[in-house]
């Protein structure tokens, strides 16, 4: 935890031509950083591109894998991070291929964070993408918060400006990922200093 607070990656899973996942990060960003217990990092994906080819196996098993040339920064921010917001959509019922790409080039930047989600897209709102997402992440051993923030037919919620119609519902659904990635931020933080006292 830093000096001003927990800090908060914000990541824009798609990386697609066209895609509006900026737009719902920028909204969820600006409501993070209205709230004094958080430091955020909004980062991008699209900024960092990761091939899907992975290293052999027996590299994949360290904890720190040679990574391509010039991800070093993507590494570096989510390594900093304390609590991380996957802002996703829903591509064939699940998430994008990006957003795993970067959870698979990645093993211990995940490793006792808490992660929430925000999702978007047509009927589904995301909650798709995000269920599957919450098995991967557990798998790493990442605590997932219970609350999240879903935009189903997105396109309709936000106006030409990119802001939200009728923003109150979604303020609060934002508010309580914040409050529960603060208690679960917390609390790793608190372990993950106790184990490396050890």
């Amino acid at each position: 935890m830093s000096s001003t607070g927990i800090r908060l990656a914000v990541v824009v899973a798609s990386v697609r031509e066209g895609r509006f996942g900026p737009v719902v990060a920028n909204w969820f960003s600006e409501i993070a950083r209205g709230d004094e217990r958080f430091e955020v990092d909004l980062i991008d994906l699209a900024d960092y591109p990761l091939p899907h080819e992975l290293p052999a196996v027996p590299l994949m098993m360290e904890p720190d894998p040679a990574r391509p040339e010039g991800t070093a920064e993507l590494t570096r921010r989510l390594e900093a991070a304390d609590a991380m917001v996957i802002v996703t959509p829903d591509i064939n019922r699940s998430y994008p291929a990006s957003i795993k790409t970067a959870i698979d080039w990645h093993l211990r930047e995940w490793r006792h964070k808490a992660i929430g989600f925000v999702g978007y897209s047509g009927a589904s709102g995301g909650l798709l993408a995000i269920e599957h997402l919450r098995q991967v992440f557990n798998e790493l051993d990442a605590h997932t918060v219970r609350s999240y923030v879903t935009f189903p037919r997105y396109y309709l919620l936000f106006d030409e400006n990119g802001r939200l119609r009728e923003p109150e519902g979604p303020a609060d659904a934002a508010a309580a990922v914040l409050d529960e990635l603060h208690w679960w931020g917390t609390a790793l933080i608190n372990h993950r200093m106790s184990v490396s006292a050890a």
